[in-house]
């Protein structure tokens, strides 16, 4: 049984921070691109950042300067620093494991990833 846990969701003020934790069970990951995608209400989800078994990020646009995705494999949890944070921020954050080594397709894409997290809120206030 395949387990990812979001944790360090909550309210925020315009230019806050916050840290989301991912931790994953049930396997190991550490030869696994692992992700953070959001969705706010009524849009698509939309890719965050990826981070792959090497070390090497990529991340949206709109988040670069801001959020830093990292992983601790000795625990298997995923992380993403978010840092001033806007309200268009604003969604529910989902971490994903691809779960299939050294796979790097389709990183944009939630088609690239088979294991998924329940989703956590991150609400930024103006």
């Amino acid at each position: 049984q395949v387990e990812l846990v979001e944790s360090g969701g909550g309210l925020v003020q315009a230019g806050g921070s916050l840290r989301l934790s991912c931790v994953a069970s049930g396997s190991t990951f550490s030869s696994s691109a692992m992700a953070w995608f959001r969705q706010a209400p009524g849009k698509e989800r939309e890719f965050v950042a990826r981070i792959l078994w090497t070390g090497l990020t990529l991340s949206r646009d709109s988040v670069k300067g801001r959020f830093t995705i990292s992983r601790d494999n000795a625990r298997n949890t995923l992380y993403l620093q978010m840092n001033s944070l806007k309200p268009e921020d604003t969604a529910v954050y989902v971490c994903a494991a691809a779960g299939r080594p050294y796979y790097s397709g389709n990183y944009d894409l939630p088609a690239g990833y088979l294991y998924w997290g329940q989703g956590i809120q991150v609400t930024v206030s103006s």
